[in-house]
């Protein structure tokens, strides 16, 4: 027996709304990064948690395929949504996650972050974990066409996008942070701080590839 029409609709706007979920879960990803700790922001902060549920999100169809093979048929409805109030419900919450939380609260909220590293900086912390947040927030929408370009289309796509992000983290995002730490270590020399973690922070990010390489082989 066939599922009636507006359950049906009802799964297809919630599929249709997850990349939706998926920018929300960037924006408080963004906001987390603020508020982790920088060697703690990716694993067990709430940026890692964010992060880690955008691609669930961005994954969901592929996820609920493994279903059928736990002995749970759990068929997706192809096609659009033919309720019409349900239609425009999605259409009106998907543009308003667009215009107003990406172009304009994202924005907003990035401004506010390198006012907290300017104060930060005034009252002697560091303005680094704002400004990273800052260029986050900046970069959703770019970050979001990459996780999808990173998405498989399989049964493992999750973990295809984990691996896909870990391999951009450390060819791309790493030698930029290495930069970063390189202006650390300089900003902590001319406030008369410690310049060899920073120096230390420099070799192990534009070493990480190797590291992980050897781990491997040695395991």
């Amino acid at each position: 027996m066939a599922a009636p029409q507006l359950i049906q609709d009802f799964m297809r706007v919630m599929l249709l709304l997850a990349p939706s979920a998926a920018i929300i879960c960037l924006v408080l990803a963004g906001l987390g990064l603020r508020q982790s700790s920088i060697p703690d922001a990716f694993i067990g902060s709430n940026f890692a948690k964010w992060m880690f549920w955008a691609i669930v999100f961005l994954t969901l169809p592929q996820l609920i395929s493994w279903f059928p093979s736990f002995g749970v048929p759990a068929p997706l409805p192809g096609g659009g949504v033919g309720t019409g109030w349900l239609a425009n419900f999605q259409a009106d919450l998907a543009n308003f996650v667009q215009n107003f939380v990406v172009t304009r609260i994202a924005t907003s909220l990035a401004a506010f972050l390198v006012l907290r590293a300017i104060l930060g900086t005034v009252q002697g912390g560091h303005p680094l974990p704002s400004i990273l947040g800052a260029m986050f927030m900046l970069a959703i929408q770019t970050t979001l066409t990459l996780m999808k370009n990173y998405n498989s289309g399989t049964q493992y796509a999750t973990a295809d996008m984990l691996d896909s992000l870990w391999n951009y983290l450390a060819a791309t995002i790493c030698p930029i942070a290495a930069g970063l730490a390189i202006v650390g270590g300089i900003w902590n020399f001319v406030t008369r701080r410690a310049v060899m973690p920073m120096v230390g922070a420099t070799i192990g990010l534009l070493t990480v590839s190797a590291v992980w390489k050897l781990i491997t082989k040695m395991m």
